[in-house]
């Protein structure tokens, strides 16, 4: 509402100004005029200005982008005056009606006169203020949509970054959630007396996943051969307590392993089916982590032999929901995530470009425990 009272504000002051030009220009007022003939005059150009103005004001911001986005110059600019002079001559039409409706003008000659001489005047003010208007407020309309854009961009990067930052609330969550860490810590104090070396590697592998889940500074994406060092001191760790139920295995084909994948996102699979392949069965649970490369692109593909889940359900904030936001926040549309579930085996697919590498490749890397 205070944008189109500015507006308005601004017609009518360029009204008055038309006015203005108007009376001193065309109706011969100098300084030596009588004030009374000055007002008159000046009353006659205002009833003029109104009449003209506020037609061209409404319809030219309307029409003017759908003339210029239909017709090239420098025919959107001829139908654009083609236009202003209707209007034109329409408001000088009214404005003459008028006054003599008032009296102001009498017999069909005078207001032949008027019409003719009024409408000369008209349409140089309705040009001179209606390209003006015209290009101002397409001007205006480009700088709101510029304005517009800028900031959905800077919504959609606070979004990603309210992603980014709940996607590492969760990976960091449910690192050091109090259960975990209680299982591990009992795991070391229980391998202190019996197997020190075991230990003090556990105490080590503990150490780089929290530090990696609690580095702020960090970047998001990870070439995946680190990000599987992760993944596989996390496995490690949980082999203490599970044992031989958690087998797992990691197979990198060439040129996979500097591929870029956003940091935590392995883990976050792996973990998912450690919770629900391996922890709730008596027997455990294999899980297979494999990556090949082809037509420069890198499929990386986290699956396990669990009793499957529905493929389709994604809440909101859930592992799965968030790791997607996150490639599409990293990646746009050059990544995919791909989950498909039965039961039997459950797999999760990524789908990332090979070209993005912060660091020289190393391939062949093949891991395989249990």
């Amino acid at each position: 509402m205070n944008c189109s009272f500015r507006y308005w504000t601004r017609i009518a002051a360029g009204n008055v100004f038309a006015a203005v030009v108007v009376t001193v220009v065309f109706s011969g007022v100098t300084w030596h005029t009588p004030w009374r003939a000055t007002f008159e005059a000046f009353a006659v150009a205002l009833l003029f200005s109104f009449c003209i103005g506020p037609p061209v004001a409404t319809l030219m911001p309307r029409l003017g982008p759908r003339i210029f986005s239909r017709w090239a110059f420098p025919l959107n600019w001829a139908v654009s005056v083609a236009v202003m002079l209707v209007l034109a001559a329409a408001g000088s039409l009214l404005a003459i009606s008028l006054l003599t409706a008032v009296g102001y003008l009498q017999g069909g000659q005078v207001f032949a006169h008027w019409f003719s001489g009024a409408l000369r005047v008209s349409i140089v003010v309705t040009l001179t203020f209606g390209i003006m208007i015209t290009a101002y407020e397409m001007m205006r309309a480009q700088l709101d949509a510029a304005t517009l854009a800028l900031r959905t961009k800077e919504r959609d990067e606070a979004e990603a970054r309210r992603l980014a930052a709940e996607a590492q609330l969760a990976s960091i969550e449910s690192r050091v959630q109090p259960h975990f860490l209680f299982n591990t810590l009992n795991s070391i104090a229980a391998l202190v007396h019996d197997d020190p070396d075991g230990a003090e590697r556990i105490t080590g592998q503990l150490a780089s996943l929290l530090r990696s889940a609690l580095d702020n500074t960090a970047t998001p994406l990870v070439t995946l051969d680190e990000e599987l060092r992760i993944v596989a001191a996390y496995l490690d760790i949980e082999r203490v307590r599970f044992g031989d139920r958690l087998r797992y295995e990691m197979q990198l084909g060439d040129g996979t392993a500097s591929a870029a994948v956003p940091r935590m996102a392995l883990q976050t699979l792996v973990e998912n089916s450690v919770k629900y392949a391996v922890s709730p069965r008596r027997e455990g649970g294999t899980i297979r982590m494999t990556a090949s490369a082809a037509d420069g692109r890198v499929r990386i593909t986290v699956e396990d032999d669990g009793p499957g889940f529905d493929a389709a359900s994604r809440p909101a904030g859930h592992g799965l929901a968030l790791l997607d936001a996150r490639l599409a926040m990293l990646f746009g549309d050059a990544a995919t995530m791909r989950v498909e579930s039965r039961p039997g085996r459950s797999a999760v697919t990524l789908d990332v470009p090979a070209e993005v590498r912060l660091k020289p490749d190393t391939t062949g890397i093949h891991v395989r425990s249990g």
